[in-house]
Protein backbone atom coordinates (compact mmCIF):
# COMPACT_ATOMS: atom_id res chain seq x y z
CA UNK A 1 0.00 0.00 0.00
CA UNK A 2 1.22 3.16 -0.81
CA UNK A 3 2.34 5.62 2.04
CA UNK A 4 -0.02 7.88 3.73
CA UNK A 5 0.84 11.60 2.88
CA UNK A 6 2.84 13.56 5.65
CA UNK A 7 0.81 16.87 6.71
CA UNK A 8 2.63 19.67 6.88
CA UNK A 9 3.06 21.47 10.53
CA UNK A 10 3.46 24.96 10.96
CA UNK A 11 7.20 24.44 11.79
CA UNK A 12 10.22 22.45 11.06
CA UNK A 13 10.96 20.57 7.81
CA UNK A 14 8.96 18.01 6.54
CA UNK A 15 9.70 15.21 3.85
CA UNK A 16 8.27 15.38 0.46
CA UNK A 17 6.05 12.64 -0.50
CA UNK A 18 6.92 12.84 -3.95
CA UNK A 19 10.79 12.58 -3.93
CA UNK A 20 11.46 12.11 -0.70
CA UNK A 21 13.37 15.05 -0.16
CA UNK A 22 13.12 17.47 2.88
CA UNK A 23 11.99 20.98 2.20
CA UNK A 24 11.54 24.21 4.15
CA UNK A 25 7.57 24.76 4.77
CA UNK A 26 6.42 27.71 2.97
CA UNK A 27 5.46 30.79 5.14
CA UNK A 28 1.67 31.13 5.59
CA UNK A 29 1.28 34.85 5.74
CA UNK A 30 2.89 37.20 2.85
CA UNK A 31 6.18 39.12 4.03
CA UNK A 32 3.84 42.14 2.90
CA UNK A 33 0.79 41.72 4.79
CA UNK A 34 2.69 40.35 7.68
CA UNK A 35 4.35 43.25 8.31
CA UNK A 36 1.35 45.62 8.91
CA UNK A 37 0.57 46.72 11.79
CA UNK A 38 -2.42 46.38 13.66
CA UNK A 39 -4.49 50.06 13.58
CA UNK A 40 -3.74 51.88 17.08
CA UNK A 41 -6.70 53.54 17.66
CA UNK A 42 -9.28 50.57 16.37
CA UNK A 43 -7.53 48.78 18.86
CA UNK A 44 -8.15 50.91 21.79
CA UNK A 45 -11.11 52.05 21.11
CA UNK A 46 -11.98 47.55 20.67
CA UNK A 47 -10.34 47.49 23.82
CA UNK A 48 -12.12 50.23 25.67
CA UNK A 49 -15.32 48.29 24.38
CA UNK A 50 -14.63 45.56 25.69
CA UNK A 51 -13.38 46.81 29.18
CA UNK A 52 -17.49 48.59 29.03
CA UNK A 53 -18.77 45.32 28.64
CA UNK A 54 -17.43 43.74 31.33
CA UNK A 55 -18.93 46.76 33.71
CA UNK A 56 -16.19 48.36 33.87
CA UNK A 57 -17.48 52.92 33.73
CA UNK A 58 -14.67 53.35 30.51
CA UNK A 59 -14.76 56.41 29.33
CA UNK A 60 -12.86 56.61 26.06
CA UNK A 61 -11.48 59.29 23.96
CA UNK A 62 -10.19 56.47 21.48
CA UNK A 63 -12.16 56.31 18.43
CA UNK A 64 -12.51 59.16 15.25
CA UNK A 65 -16.27 58.93 15.52
CA UNK A 66 -19.01 61.20 15.98
CA UNK A 67 -21.68 60.02 18.67
CA UNK A 68 -24.17 61.81 16.39
CA UNK A 69 -26.96 59.68 14.93
CA UNK A 70 -26.87 59.76 10.60
CA UNK A 71 -29.12 63.24 10.01
CA UNK A 72 -32.83 61.56 9.25
CA UNK A 73 -33.25 63.20 5.72
CA UNK A 74 -30.40 60.54 5.01
CA UNK A 75 -31.45 57.51 6.37
CA UNK A 76 -35.17 58.11 4.62
CA UNK A 77 -33.45 58.30 1.36
CA UNK A 78 -31.62 54.87 2.29
CA UNK A 79 -34.96 53.41 3.31
CA UNK A 80 -36.37 53.99 0.11
CA UNK A 81 -33.35 52.83 -1.67
CA UNK A 82 -33.66 49.21 -0.07
CA UNK A 83 -37.08 49.19 -1.43
CA UNK A 84 -36.06 50.26 -5.36
CA UNK A 85 -35.10 46.72 -7.01
CA UNK A 86 -32.73 49.04 -8.83
CA UNK A 87 -30.64 49.02 -6.11
CA UNK A 88 -30.45 45.14 -5.94
CA UNK A 89 -28.02 44.70 -8.51
CA UNK A 90 -24.57 45.66 -9.82
CA UNK A 91 -23.80 49.08 -10.82
CA UNK A 92 -20.65 50.20 -12.08
CA UNK A 93 -17.59 50.04 -10.01
CA UNK A 94 -16.67 53.76 -10.30
CA UNK A 95 -19.83 54.78 -8.94
CA UNK A 96 -23.54 55.71 -9.54
CA UNK A 97 -23.52 58.67 -11.95
CA UNK A 98 -25.65 60.44 -9.63
CA UNK A 99 -23.43 60.18 -6.76
CA UNK A 100 -20.14 60.69 -8.73
CA UNK A 101 -22.62 64.63 -9.90
CA UNK A 102 -22.93 64.89 -6.55
CA UNK A 103 -19.63 64.76 -5.33
CA UNK A 104 -17.81 66.64 -8.55
CA UNK A 105 -20.31 69.38 -7.18
CA UNK A 106 -19.50 69.47 -3.22
CA UNK A 107 -15.70 69.30 -4.93
CA UNK A 108 -16.49 72.75 -6.49
CA UNK A 109 -18.41 73.64 -3.42
CA UNK A 110 -15.73 73.36 -0.74
CA UNK A 111 -12.44 72.71 -2.75
CA UNK A 112 -12.87 75.63 -4.99
CA UNK A 113 -12.15 73.67 -7.91
CA UNK A 114 -14.29 72.45 -10.93
CA UNK A 115 -13.59 68.58 -12.06
CA UNK A 116 -15.21 66.09 -13.83
CA UNK A 117 -18.21 63.73 -12.68
CA UNK A 118 -15.88 61.62 -14.86
CA UNK A 119 -12.89 62.25 -12.36
CA UNK A 120 -14.46 60.42 -9.35
CA UNK A 121 -14.23 56.75 -8.21
CA UNK A 122 -16.54 56.31 -5.17
CA UNK A 123 -14.56 53.71 -2.65
CA UNK A 124 -15.85 51.94 0.46
CA UNK A 125 -14.76 54.74 3.05
CA UNK A 126 -12.12 57.09 2.47
CA UNK A 127 -9.71 54.65 3.76
CA UNK A 128 -10.28 52.75 0.74
CA UNK A 129 -9.81 55.94 -1.45
CA UNK A 130 -6.36 56.29 0.57
CA UNK A 131 -5.37 52.43 -0.66
CA UNK A 132 -6.19 52.87 -3.97
CA UNK A 133 -4.59 56.24 -4.35
CA UNK A 134 -1.10 55.27 -3.16
CA UNK A 135 -1.00 51.79 -5.43
CA UNK A 136 -1.80 54.25 -8.67
CA UNK A 137 1.37 55.80 -7.78
CA UNK A 138 3.99 54.13 -6.04
CA UNK A 139 6.24 51.59 -7.74
CA UNK A 140 8.97 49.72 -5.39
CA UNK A 141 11.56 52.56 -3.60
CA UNK A 142 9.15 55.56 -4.35
CA UNK A 143 9.44 57.90 -1.19
CA UNK A 144 6.51 59.89 -0.30
CA UNK A 145 7.19 62.80 2.42
CA UNK A 146 4.45 62.22 5.32
CA UNK A 147 4.19 65.43 7.68
CA UNK A 148 3.94 64.33 10.92
CA UNK A 149 1.92 62.98 13.52
CA UNK A 150 0.40 61.27 11.28
CA UNK A 151 -2.96 59.16 10.78
CA UNK A 152 -1.98 55.77 11.72
CA UNK A 153 -2.91 54.01 8.47
CA UNK A 154 -1.07 56.15 5.62
CA UNK A 155 2.37 54.08 6.78
CA UNK A 156 0.68 50.95 6.98
CA UNK A 157 -1.05 51.63 2.67
CA UNK A 158 2.30 53.23 1.97
CA UNK A 159 4.20 50.10 2.28
CA UNK A 160 1.91 47.63 1.24
CA UNK A 161 2.13 49.74 -2.49
CA UNK A 162 5.97 49.40 -2.11
CA UNK A 163 6.66 52.82 -0.83
CA UNK A 164 8.88 54.38 1.70
CA UNK A 165 7.27 57.01 4.14
CA UNK A 166 9.73 59.70 5.03
CA UNK A 167 8.76 61.15 8.09
CA UNK A 168 8.78 65.36 8.47
CA UNK A 169 8.42 66.08 12.24
CA UNK A 170 6.09 69.08 13.52
CA UNK A 171 5.81 69.28 17.57
CA UNK A 172 3.65 71.42 19.49
CA UNK A 173 6.00 74.54 19.47
CA UNK A 174 5.19 75.18 16.18
CA UNK A 175 1.43 73.83 16.38
CA UNK A 176 2.11 70.85 14.34
CA UNK A 177 2.16 72.34 11.12
CA UNK A 178 5.60 71.59 8.41
CA UNK A 179 7.10 74.23 6.89
CA UNK A 180 8.42 74.24 3.70
CA UNK A 181 12.12 74.25 4.39
CA UNK A 182 11.69 71.16 6.31
CA UNK A 183 9.58 69.45 3.35
CA UNK A 184 12.69 70.56 0.92
CA UNK A 185 15.00 68.91 3.53
CA UNK A 186 13.62 65.82 3.56
CA UNK A 187 13.32 65.80 -0.54
CA UNK A 188 15.51 63.17 -2.10
CA UNK A 189 15.64 62.04 -6.21
CA UNK A 190 13.62 58.89 -4.93
CA UNK A 191 10.69 61.64 -3.67
CA UNK A 192 7.42 61.07 -5.97
CA UNK A 193 4.63 61.66 -3.58
CA UNK A 194 3.56 64.91 -0.95
CA UNK A 195 0.97 63.69 1.67
CA UNK A 196 -1.43 66.94 2.29
CA UNK A 197 -3.71 66.77 5.48
CA UNK A 198 -5.64 69.67 6.65
CA UNK A 199 -7.27 69.78 9.20
CA UNK A 200 -5.36 67.01 10.37
CA UNK A 201 -5.82 63.64 12.12
CA UNK A 202 -4.67 63.20 14.82
CA UNK A 203 -3.63 67.03 15.86
CA UNK A 204 -6.53 68.68 14.37
CA UNK A 205 -4.00 71.55 13.07
CA UNK A 206 -5.01 73.56 9.85
CA UNK A 207 -2.81 74.97 7.38
CA UNK A 208 -3.80 78.52 6.73
CA UNK A 209 -4.12 79.79 3.00
CA UNK A 210 -0.50 81.18 2.72
CA UNK A 211 0.78 77.60 4.26
CA UNK A 212 -1.14 76.18 1.95
CA UNK A 213 -0.06 78.50 -1.13
CA UNK A 214 3.33 77.41 0.03
CA UNK A 215 3.59 74.46 0.17
CA UNK A 216 1.53 73.63 -3.06
CA UNK A 217 4.05 76.00 -4.88
CA UNK A 218 6.68 73.65 -3.66
CA UNK A 219 5.18 70.76 -4.68
CA UNK A 220 4.80 71.93 -7.71
CA UNK A 221 8.60 73.64 -8.39
CA UNK A 222 10.01 70.23 -7.80
CA UNK A 223 7.04 67.97 -10.08
CA UNK A 224 5.73 66.19 -7.05
CA UNK A 225 2.79 64.39 -6.83
CA UNK A 226 0.35 65.60 -4.33
CA UNK A 227 -2.07 63.47 -2.31
CA UNK A 228 -4.64 65.87 0.13
CA UNK A 229 -6.83 63.67 2.17
CA UNK A 230 -9.87 66.15 2.49
CA UNK A 231 -12.54 64.34 4.88
CA UNK A 232 -12.07 66.49 7.89
CA UNK A 233 -12.46 70.02 5.15
CA UNK A 234 -16.02 70.67 6.73
CA UNK A 235 -14.85 70.76 10.11
CA UNK A 236 -13.48 73.78 11.02
CA UNK A 237 -13.50 76.36 13.46
CA UNK A 238 -14.02 79.59 14.55
CA UNK A 239 -15.32 81.23 11.14
CA UNK A 240 -12.39 79.55 9.40
CA UNK A 241 -11.70 77.51 6.15
CA UNK A 242 -9.97 75.01 5.28
CA UNK A 243 -8.21 75.94 2.33
CA UNK A 244 -7.72 72.90 -0.49
CA UNK A 245 -4.22 72.36 -1.43
CA UNK A 246 -5.74 72.71 -5.14
CA UNK A 247 -7.61 75.75 -4.52
CA UNK A 248 -4.44 77.42 -3.48
CA UNK A 249 -2.14 76.61 -6.45
CA UNK A 250 -4.87 75.41 -9.30
CA UNK A 251 -1.75 74.48 -11.76
CA UNK A 252 -0.89 71.30 -9.57
CA UNK A 253 -4.60 69.68 -10.61
CA UNK A 254 -2.66 67.33 -13.00
CA UNK A 255 -0.58 65.81 -9.91
CA UNK A 256 -2.87 65.74 -7.10
CA UNK A 257 -5.50 63.05 -5.92
CA UNK A 258 -7.99 64.39 -3.21
CA UNK A 259 -9.14 61.64 -0.65
CA UNK A 260 -12.54 62.80 0.87
CA UNK A 261 -15.74 61.09 2.66
CA UNK A 262 -19.37 61.33 4.01
CA UNK A 263 -18.13 59.73 7.69
CA UNK A 264 -17.21 62.70 9.62
CA UNK A 265 -18.95 65.57 7.91
CA UNK A 266 -22.47 63.35 8.11
CA UNK A 267 -21.77 61.11 10.94
CA UNK A 268 -22.11 58.16 8.45
CA UNK A 269 -18.79 56.68 9.67
CA UNK A 270 -20.51 52.79 9.71
CA UNK A 271 -21.79 53.45 5.85
CA UNK A 272 -18.74 53.16 4.48
CA UNK A 273 -18.62 55.69 1.51
CA UNK A 274 -15.61 57.56 0.36
CA UNK A 275 -14.36 58.70 -3.04
CA UNK A 276 -11.14 59.97 -4.46
CA UNK A 277 -10.97 62.75 -7.46
CA UNK A 278 -8.20 62.34 -9.70
CA UNK A 279 -6.41 62.82 -12.93
CA UNK A 280 -7.91 61.00 -16.02
CA UNK A 281 -5.02 58.36 -16.29
CA UNK A 282 -5.04 57.85 -12.61
CA UNK A 283 -8.78 57.67 -12.54
CA UNK A 284 -8.62 55.15 -15.30
CA UNK A 285 -5.99 53.13 -13.78
CA UNK A 286 -7.85 53.17 -10.05
CA UNK A 287 -11.29 51.98 -11.63
CA UNK A 288 -9.60 48.89 -12.93
CA UNK A 289 -8.12 48.49 -9.72
CA UNK A 290 -11.62 48.89 -7.80
CA UNK A 291 -13.15 46.43 -10.42
CA UNK A 292 -11.18 43.48 -9.69
CA UNK A 293 -10.75 44.66 -5.48
CA UNK A 294 -14.70 45.28 -4.93
CA UNK A 295 -16.53 45.86 -7.87
CA UNK A 296 -19.11 48.74 -6.61
CA UNK A 297 -19.90 50.12 -2.96
CA UNK A 298 -23.33 49.17 -1.43
CA UNK A 299 -26.13 50.94 -3.15
CA UNK A 300 -27.52 51.85 -0.72
CA UNK A 301 -24.84 53.05 1.08
CA UNK A 302 -24.45 55.50 -2.28
CA UNK A 303 -27.79 56.74 -2.11
CA UNK A 304 -28.01 57.79 1.02
CA UNK A 305 -24.56 59.72 0.26
CA UNK A 306 -26.37 61.41 -2.59
CA UNK A 307 -29.17 62.77 -0.28
CA UNK A 308 -26.10 63.43 2.42
CA UNK A 309 -24.25 65.55 -0.11
CA UNK A 310 -27.05 67.34 -2.36
CA UNK A 311 -29.48 67.64 0.93
CA UNK A 312 -29.96 70.23 4.00
CA UNK A 313 -26.66 71.04 5.24
CA UNK A 314 -27.62 72.77 8.01
CA UNK A 315 -27.46 69.59 9.55
CA UNK A 316 -23.21 69.94 9.41
CA UNK A 317 -23.51 73.33 10.65
CA UNK A 318 -25.51 71.91 13.71
CA UNK A 319 -22.57 69.16 14.68
CA UNK A 320 -20.05 71.45 14.03
CA UNK A 321 -21.78 74.02 16.31
CA UNK A 322 -21.40 70.78 19.19
CA UNK A 323 -18.04 70.00 18.45
CA UNK A 324 -16.78 73.44 18.70
CA UNK A 325 -18.39 73.51 22.24
CA UNK A 326 -16.61 70.45 23.29
CA UNK A 327 -13.33 71.84 21.61
CA UNK A 328 -13.63 74.39 24.20
CA UNK A 329 -14.06 72.77 27.03
CA UNK A 330 -11.70 70.08 26.75
CA UNK A 331 -8.80 72.80 25.74
CA UNK A 332 -9.84 74.52 29.08
CA UNK A 333 -9.83 71.78 31.31
CA UNK A 334 -6.72 69.74 29.94
CA UNK A 335 -5.16 73.01 30.34
CA UNK A 336 -5.84 72.65 33.87
CA UNK A 337 -3.85 69.71 34.26
CA UNK A 338 0.19 70.37 35.45
CA UNK A 339 2.47 68.99 32.40
CA UNK A 340 0.04 69.02 29.76
CA UNK A 341 0.76 70.98 26.70
CA UNK A 342 -2.24 71.69 24.62
CA UNK A 343 -2.07 73.87 21.01
CA UNK A 344 -5.77 74.84 20.26
CA UNK A 345 -6.89 72.67 17.05
CA UNK A 346 -8.61 74.42 14.17
CA UNK A 347 -10.37 71.79 13.35
CA UNK A 348 -11.25 68.06 13.09
CA UNK A 349 -12.34 66.77 16.57
CA UNK A 350 -8.94 65.86 17.92
CA UNK A 351 -6.71 67.50 20.60
CA UNK A 352 -3.17 66.40 20.71
CA UNK A 353 -1.47 67.17 24.12
CA UNK A 354 1.93 67.46 24.34
CA UNK A 355 2.66 65.30 27.51
CA UNK A 356 6.41 64.89 27.29
CA UNK A 357 6.77 66.18 31.03
CA UNK A 358 4.53 63.61 32.52
CA UNK A 359 7.31 60.98 31.28
CA UNK A 360 10.27 59.64 33.07
CA UNK A 361 8.58 59.56 36.49
CA UNK A 362 7.09 57.42 38.57
CA UNK A 363 3.13 57.39 38.96
CA UNK A 364 1.02 54.66 40.63
CA UNK A 365 4.55 53.05 41.71
CA UNK A 366 5.78 52.38 38.37
CA UNK A 367 8.25 54.16 36.07
CA UNK A 368 6.54 55.47 33.12
CA UNK A 369 9.18 56.48 29.99
CA UNK A 370 6.31 55.81 27.20
CA UNK A 371 2.99 57.38 25.93
CA UNK A 372 2.26 53.69 25.86
CA UNK A 373 2.88 52.83 28.96
CA UNK A 374 1.33 56.07 30.09
CA UNK A 375 -1.87 55.12 28.05
CA UNK A 376 -2.20 51.90 29.81
CA UNK A 377 -1.55 53.45 33.00
CA UNK A 378 -4.60 56.18 32.43
CA UNK A 379 -6.73 53.08 31.55
CA UNK A 380 -5.70 51.00 34.14
CA UNK A 381 -6.28 53.92 37.20
CA UNK A 382 -8.53 56.46 35.92
CA UNK A 383 -10.53 54.17 33.53
CA UNK A 384 -10.12 56.60 30.58
CA UNK A 385 -9.22 55.43 26.77
CA UNK A 386 -6.43 57.86 24.85
CA UNK A 387 -4.55 57.14 21.46
CA UNK A 388 -0.97 57.45 22.40
CA UNK A 389 1.48 59.73 20.04
CA UNK A 390 3.48 56.16 18.97
CA UNK A 391 0.24 55.40 17.36
CA UNK A 392 0.77 58.77 15.18
CA UNK A 393 4.40 59.25 15.41
CA UNK A 394 7.12 60.16 18.14
CA UNK A 395 6.29 59.15 21.80
CA UNK A 396 5.49 61.77 23.81
CA UNK A 397 1.52 62.46 23.00
CA UNK A 398 -1.54 61.47 23.45
CA UNK A 399 -4.70 62.26 21.60
CA UNK A 400 -8.08 63.12 22.65
CA UNK A 401 -11.02 62.77 20.61
CA UNK A 402 -13.92 65.05 21.26
CA UNK A 403 -16.75 63.04 19.27
CA UNK A 404 -18.32 62.02 22.41
CA UNK A 405 -21.44 63.53 24.57
CA UNK A 406 -20.71 66.20 26.56
CA UNK A 407 -21.35 64.86 30.40
CA UNK A 408 -18.63 62.06 29.62
CA UNK A 409 -15.98 64.57 28.35
CA UNK A 410 -15.69 66.50 31.09
CA UNK A 411 -16.35 63.12 33.83
CA UNK A 412 -13.42 61.79 32.01
CA UNK A 413 -10.93 64.59 31.72
CA UNK A 414 -11.76 65.16 35.36
CA UNK A 415 -10.65 61.80 36.09
CA UNK A 416 -7.11 62.41 34.90
CA UNK A 417 -7.08 65.93 36.92
CA UNK A 418 -7.37 64.25 39.95
CA UNK A 419 -4.94 61.61 38.67
CA UNK A 420 -2.38 64.18 38.22
CA UNK A 421 -2.83 66.69 40.52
Amino acid sequence: MPAEPILQSDAGTRPSVYSGEVTEPKKRVSQRVGAIAESATLKVDAKAKALKAEGRPIISYGAGEPDFATPEHIVEAAVAAVIDPKNHRYTPAAGLPELREAIAQKTKRDSGIAVSASQVIVTNGGKQAVYQAFQALLDDGDEVIVPTPFWTTYPEVIALAGGVAVDVFAGADNGYLVTVEQLEAARTPRTKVLLFVSPSNPTGAVYDAEQTRAIGQWALEHGLWVISDEIYQNLVYDGDHAVSILQAVPELANQTILVNGVAKTYAMTGWRLGWMVSPADVTAASANLQSHLSSNVSNISQRAAIAALNGDQSVVDDMKKAFARRRTVMLAELSKIPGFVVPEPGGAFYVYADVTALLGREWGGQRIDTTLQLADYILDVAEVAVVPGEAFGPSGYLRFAYALGDDELLEGIQRLQKLFA
